[in-house]
């Protein structure tokens, strides 16, 4: 009986909306996998300008400046729980692969309670600590306030925040990237209309583009949500509770990631403080430049976070000989992009700057940084592809040790004892391209340790249960 039961459970229907990225061209699958995913990351960060350029031109660059000095430490405080999504990809994808859908199913209803919880959790953490670890950052007083105002009413929506980045990674980890982005298309379109209306009719600064920013992660997240409830595969939401199991799957790879994103953010909270010495225009010009940079490292990114949904289907169904195709191709995908966002970046840079400012100083010292950063993007490409490719393989511990070592541990260096002695904007940020280059040698070698350990070919294929 206990085998029949058995039976039943692990022969649910497959997900209509998936990508079998087992068989068949890896290079068409990447591009087909990564497009929406592209669009997504860059409707985000199109949506995110409209916050920074409506501020920017209708309210000051003192408005600018609060509500772009709060980025570091918004990553700080979430990036913990976000990045335990991708323990729920890796989770949800290998078990899928394997067709061992009852641990699909637990694992689905266990990373949404997750994303419920720590949503809670979020709300009264961020609320309480904004304004000490603002005013620790070295914010200036005289827009502290604002960037307070901001923090407070934009961590009152964590709960959906959470929802949609587990209900997203849930859907990717088939291959399912086209319904979150018309998710986040349609919240996008109500964010951008609601800043116009909060800010420019109601004139209510920052606190309009926070409350606009929440209302449009409430629509995303229900969206998402609803479409788990109604799903008729074993990504199906049927009920809220924390299974064991599905949890220490998750924690696996998830945890080790959420440890590494803190020390990673407490590290970019540093230089956000060492860039707040410079004063408000510099703050402006630094988030103006790196909202701007954000679309770069979105499009490269898209592909490279692909490897981690892929890596994880193909070693599930013990497909070993397309690991390292996966890699290649990734790769090659994200450099010609990199090649391709850097030559726009380098003729057109200061018109595109000027979107989000008038002003000609903070545009100047805005192009400081986009020199740094256009020509060195493909070394954090590489660390990308090599730190999801080894997590996809199921080892979380080893990419969190060596960006700890190689990128937190040398920018720390870099921040208070090179940045200490010659106090230069530009040679501040040359930390982040140095650490990542370290940081990739380090992972290639991981990566290809951890290859070893797998059969250089193919399993052979189980039968199907009768």
């Amino acid at each position: 009986m206990e085998k029949t039961a058995e039976k039943i459970e692990e022969k649910p229907a497959e997900s209509k909306h998936g990508i079998d990225m087992t068989c068949g061209s890896i290079l068409p699958k990447i591009l087909r996998f990564a497009a929406p995913l592209a669009l997504s990351g860059i409707l985000q960060l199109a949506f995110n300008a409209a916050d920074v350029v409506v501020l920017g031109r209708f309210v000051g660059a003192d408005a600018l400046a609060a509500v772009g000095s709060t980025g570091s430490l918004v990553n700080l405080l979430i990036n913990f729980f976000i990045a335990l999504s991708v323990g729920v990809n890796v989770t949800v994808s290998t078990n899928y692969a394997a067709k061992r859908y009852n641990d699909v199913s637990r694992a689905v209803n266990t990373a949404v309670t997750i994303a419920l919880a720590a949503g809670v959790f979020l709300i009264f953490a961020g609320v309480l600590l904004c304004k000490p670890m603002l005013t620790a950052m070295g914010s200036p007083e005289d827009i502290l306030p604002m960037s307070v105002t901001y923090l407070r009413i934009y961590f009152c929506a964590m709960p959906f925040v959470l929802l949609y980045n587990f209900g997203s990674a849930i859907l990717r980890s088939i291959g399912d990237t086209r319904r979150p982005f018309f998710f986040l298309l349609i919240a996008g379109v109500v964010n951008v209309c609601l800043n116009l209306f909060f800010v420019i009719v109601l004139g209510m600064g920052v606190a309009g583009v926070a409350i606009a920013t929440d209302i449009s992660n409430m629509i995303s997240a229900v969206l998402v949500v609803i479409v788990l409830i109604r799903e008729d595969s074993c990504l199906k939401l049927t009920k809220l509770g924390f299974d064991p199991r599905a949890v220490r799957m998750i924690a696996r790879v998830g945890v080790p990631a959420g440890i590494q994103s803190v020390l990673f953010n407490v590290s970019n909270v540093i230089i956000q403080s060492s860039v707040n010495s410079f004063g408000a225009a510099t703050m402006a010009a630094n988030a103006a430049a790196a909202n701007l940079e954000g679309f770069y490292s979105t499009a490269y990114s898209s592909v490279t976070d692909s490897v981690v949904t892929f890596i994880s289907q193909n070693n599930g169904a013990k497909k070993y000989s397309r690991l390292n195709r996966i890699i290649w191709s990734t790769l090659i995908c994200a450099f010609i992009i990199c090649a391709i966002c850097s030559a726009i970046y380098t003729l057109f840079g200061r018109q595109l700057l000027s979107i989000y400012t008038t002003d000609p100083q903070v545009a100047e010292i805005g192009m400081r940084r986009l020199y740094v950063f256009i020509c060195t993007y493909f070394l954090a490409a590489i660390l990308n592809t090599m730190s999801g490719a080894i997590r996809g393989l199921g080892n979380g511990i080893f990419p969190m040790i060596t960006v700890l070592v190689g990128a937190v541990g040398f920018r720390f260096f870099w921040i208070f004892v090179v940045f200490a002695r010659y106090h230069d904007y530009q040679l501040l940020l040359w930390g982040y391209p140095i650490s990542w280059a370290i940081t990739s040698l380090v992972l290639i070698a991981g990566y290809i340790h951890e290859r070893h350990k797998l059969p250089a070919e193919d399993a052979p294929e189980e039968p199907e249960p009768h």
